[in-house]
């Protein structure tokens, strides 16, 4: 659900959300350095407000992002004045659990720092725009927070403003890749149809019987209505012919971003070792394991049977919630964690500005949401544009057995239960931040480690579908560092999927191009080798279950796996 280190804020706060509970209390009276954290989030939720709304800070609600060229000019010296101060502070003095956020903070800082200032994604990315409006009026839809007509109200001052969002990107980017104009194009085009189905609907029924908030509603969202074709018309018509830029960061800003998102510290030729390393384990794993169920077909013949299974349009979003119980029941049995609440998330389509690569994604309320708790597990349904032979691919990925990956990894154990640990996240930072090769790492270990344990049964179809996801992120992993820091193009990337991680050619490009806004998703089997290694040093030296790693590891919040490593190694 990627917030503050996304090349598109919109699109990764759905990618991986964070924590649900209200910021513990602190004991004593506020020190430097928690007026400091204090600070940061202020001026991070003034900067972004729709942030501020997602994570529960309600006096954001009727506020929209400053995105002009002010705007980000502003953002970046605010940053640079909160590098400063928080240079002045001697880390060694600090609390434990103070020196450990103030280590998150620089990384976000200097993160977002990386993203403005250097790779300046805002002259880039027409993406960065085009997710703004969906989100910031989703976010006071779909959680009951306040009596419906007290949202719509706040709604209706953010419509106010979403034309000056769209104004901003034609004013601001100049030579973007031509795939992140064709996914904009798309987001854009979404949007049109979400204002005019979803959002006039709720508004209305909001309303109730009070016809002047329908007509001030009404009015406001045609104007948006308006901007949003008209920004979807220069997308295509002005911006994508002239979008020839290059998407690739380099090696050296490649590795900054792990630096600065993930604390991690590697050298590239290190890095892209450890990728194709395990790319060719999984994928001799996955050969063996297609001959055991079928020796007389090669792999991708014996997925394919597997994909054959799969759900009409109709019936995709039921059949998942009709499957996501399994994966639950199956951790209470074995004991695998601890499971600490019994409320589940909602199942959904994914909504039409979030469209943007993602076939699933899980979205959990924010730190300060008290009253509208509910998550939403996200399902991305087959678009109604798409010709027979792409719906087809895309609902190919959800063969019962992907799909039974993909509830372990979305929700049981995987983000939607590291989401339930969230009480138990010590302070305010790390309620607020989470760091991907944690969260993304933790849902993608969830799979193989499941599975390792009996989950579905050792029926080797439950054995290929985990080595296909494994194989999925091992492609993310190779293709993100190529695209990158050696020339590869989309097309390149989208090949690899399909011959190493067995993908409908649809699909891989899908997840290529992802790749190009998206530089470092290899953070998903980064991140799993590196909680294997945790596991297996952790069990070793404190003995005890695999539950009690479990636990200990997911009530620590998203933070860097390195200090995850400090916390439970003592």
């Amino acid at each position: 659900m990627n917030p503050g280190k996304a090349l598109i804020y919109a699109a990764l706060l759905i990618l991986a959300s964070t924590a649900c509970a209200a910021p513990a209390a602190r004991a004593a009276a506020p020190t430097r350095f928690s007026r400091f954290v204090d600070d940061y989030f202020e001026s991070r939720y003034d900067a972004r407000p729709t942030e501020g709304t997602a994570v529960g800070v309600h006096t954001y609600d009727v506020r929209m992002p400053d995105m002009s060229r002010a705007g980000f000019e502003k953002r970046i010296a605010d940053l640079h004045a909160q590098l400063e101060t928080l240079s002045k502070f001697d880390r060694a003095a600090l609390p434990v659990e103070d020196a450990i956020d103030a280590e998150i903070l620089e990384g976000q800082i200097r993160g977002e720092l990386l993203d403005l200032e250097t790779l300046r994604v805002w002259e880039s990315n027409p993406m960065f725009y085009a997710g703004v409006p969906g989100e910031a009026v989703d976010s006071l839809m779909k959680r009951d927070f306040a009596p419906a007509a007290e949202r719509l109200k706040s709604m209706i001052k953010r419509l106010g403003k979403i034309p000056g969002v769209l104004h901003a990107a034609e004013m601001n980017v100049k030579n973007p890749p031509r795939e992140f104009t064709d996914l904009a194009i798309r987001m854009a085009k979404g949007s049109v149809g979400f204002f005019q189905g979803s959002v006039a609907t709720w508004a209305h029924e909001a309303a109730g019987g009070d016809a002047a908030l329908r007509a001030s509603f009404d009015e406001q969202n045609k104007v948006v209505l308006e901007a949003l074709k008209g920004f979807a018309h220069w997308l295509e018509s002005d911006l994508k012919p002239r979008s020839k830029g290059a998407y690739a960061i380099g090696a050296e800003h490649f590795l900054a971003k792990l630096r600065y998102d993930d604390l991690v510290e590697i050298t590239m030729p290190e890095l892209l070792r450890r990728g194709e390393e395990n790319l060719a384990k999984d994928y001799a794993a996955f050969a063996a394991t297609a001959k055991q169920i079928d020796p007389s077909k090669t792999p991708l013949e014996v997925m394919q049977t597997l994909s054959d299974v799969h759900p009409t349009a109709d019936d995709l979003i039921p059949s998942v919630r009709r499957s996501v119980e399994a994966a639950r029941a199956f951790l209470i049995e074995k004991k695998v964690v601890t499971v600490p609440s019994e409320v589940r998330a909602r199942i959904e389509e994914t909504p039409p500005y979030a469209r943007s690569g993602s076939f699933a994604s899980m979205d959990t309320p924010g730190a300060y949401e008290t009253k509208a708790t509910e998550a939403f597990y996200y399902v991305t349904p087959v678009e109604k544009d798409w010709d027979a032979k792409h719906a087809e691919e895309h609902l190919r990925l959800y063969n019962p057995w992907v799909v039974a990956m993909i509830n372990v990894h979305e929700a049981y154990p995987g983000h939607y239960l590291q989401f339930l640990y969230a009480p138990k996240f010590p302070t305010k930072t790390r309620k607020l931040v989470y760091c991907s090769t944690n969260v993304e790492g933790w849902a993608h270990y969830c799979e193989q480690m499941t599975v390792d344990l009996g989950f579905g049964g050792d029926d080797p179809k439950m054995r290929l579908a985990q080595l296909q996801e494994a194989l999925l992120r091992d492609c993310r992993y190779v293709v993100g560092i190529k695209l990158h820091t050696e020339g590869w193009s989309v097309e390149q990337g989208a090949k690899l999927f399909v011959e190493k991680g067995f993908q409908e050619p649809a699909n891989a490009f899908e997840e290529a191009r992802r790749g190009a806004y998206n530089p470092t998703y290899l953070y998903y089997t980064f991140g799993k080798l590196e909680i294997m290694k945790l596991r297996d040093e952790y069990l070793a030296k404190k003995g005890g279950e695999l539950r009690d790693f479990h636990d200990a590891f997911v009530a620590q919040g998203g933070v860097p796996i390195a200090i995850v490593r400090k916390i439970l190694l003592k």
